[in-house]
C-alpha cells in the first residue's frame, strides 16, 4: 500500500459558539473563539489516500486530478467564506476544527474512490501550533 498526500490551502472565517448559552459562557468555553465577529485563519488541508500503484502510470492516483477534486469539492466552497453561515456542507455544525475535519472527509471519500483510491486521512493545520487529522469512522 502506498499513501500519498496533496497540500492545498485556503483562507476562512469561523466562530465557535453555541447560540444556547450567552456570550459569557461561549467566551468562559471557546476564549476569543466565540468572537461575535468573527475571527479567521489561513489553513492548510492535507489529504491522504492510498492504494496500489498502477504499473501503467507508476502513481496511486494523478495528483492534478486529486488536486482539481478537492479544489471542486472544499476549497472552492470555502476559501474566502465564512465557514458559519456561507458553506452548505458546514450548516448547522459547530465550527471546530475536528468538526470541519469530519465534514471534508464527507465530502471527499466517494470522488476518491471514483479516482481508483482510499481516502486515508484528511489533516487540517489551522494555526502554525494545532492542526487535526481524521482517519474516518
Amino acid at each position: 500500500m502506498v499513501y500519498v498526500t496533496r497540500r492545498e490551502r485556503f483562507n476562512a472565517a469561523h466562530r465557535l459558539f453555541k447560540a444556547e448559552w450567552s456570550e459569557e459562557k461561549n467566551y468562559e468555553i471557546f476564549g476569543k473563539c466565540s468572537n461575535p465577529n468573527w475571527h479567521g485563519h489561513n489553513y492548510e488541508l492535507f489529504v491522504t489516500v492510498k492504494g496500489k500503484v498502477n504499473p501503467e502510470t507508476g502513481f496511486v492516483v494523478n495528483l492534478k486530478e486529486l488536486s482539481n477534486l478537492i479544489k471542486e469539492h472544499i476549497i472552492s466552497k470555502v476559501d474566502h467564506k465564512n465557514l458559519n453561515t456561507e458553506v452548505d456542507f458546514l450548516q448547522g455544525r459547530m465550527m471546530s476544527t475536528e468538526v470541519i475535519a469530519k465534514a471534508f472527509w464527507q465530502q471527499l471519500e466517494h470522488h476518491v474512490k471514483l479516482l481508483g483510491a482510499q481516502l486515508h486521512c484528511v489533516k487540517i493545520t489551522e494555526t502554525e501550533n494545532n492542526y487535526v487529522e481524521y482517519y474516518g469512522d
